[in-house]
């Protein structure tokens, strides 16, 4: 167990953004290991999120990238609780990192929950054609897989984060959330491409 010191608490502070004190507990409780202590404050990003999820947001911004070149431009509508968040840093950073996600990566969406059934229906019926021949229980397994590999082509939320792909846009929105303790949602985006 490593001792908790003002180095290893700025260091974990640079890393995740969130206060000294969260930092602080987060070690205490992770016997000085700043991996554990970033799942931990993960975990509680999550918990936050959820339990901020029936809150209104009426404030937010809508922020506009055009890609070097002009030849992409994205806006994007990030809502959030009060105009305080709104006009932060860390939210015009966030709304600016997404646009360029979107202008990179081209999802269809923001969630999975906005995808037409009816494309669902045709995507499963695909995977059960190529699958043909395999035990159900299986092709079910494997169907889930691949749709939720769909889901990360075409749901922003579902995408590998631009900036650290070992999370997801979603998971870097629950970092967001914890970091500025209030329900922020990515509402909708516009993706324009000259020639598309």
């Amino acid at each position: 167990m490593a001792e908790v010191t003002l180095e290893l608490i700025q260091k974990l502070r640079e890393r995740t953004g969130i206060g000294m004190m969260d930092c602080k507990k987060a070690l205490t409780e992770a016997g000085g290991d700043v991996e554990k202590a970033i799942e931990l404050l993960r975990k509680k990003g999550a918990a936050v999120a959820e339990k901020r999820a029936g809150n209104v947001t009426a404030e937010g911004i809508v922020q506009a990238y055009i890609h070097p070149g002009s030849r992409v431009g994205v806006l994007i509508e990030i809502n959030c609780e009060t105009d305080f968040v709104a006009r932060t840093d860390e939210m015009a950073k966030f709304a600016q990192d997404l646009a360029m996600q979107i202008a990179a990566f081209r999802p269809l969406c923001v969630s999975s929950q906005e995808v037409d059934p009816e494309l669902i229906a045709k995507e499963q019926n695909i995977y059960r054609e190529q699958l043909h021949g395999k035990p159900a229980q299986i092709i079910d397994q494997i169907i889930e897989g691949k749709l939720q590999k769909y889901y990360a082509e075409i749901c922003l939320m579902h995408q590998p984060y631009i900036k650290n792909d070992k999370i997801t846009v979603d998971d870097h929105l629950k970092d967001l959330i914890a970091k500025m303790g209030e329900k922020i949602t990515v509402k909708r985006f516009v993706r324009y491409e000259i020639g598309a």
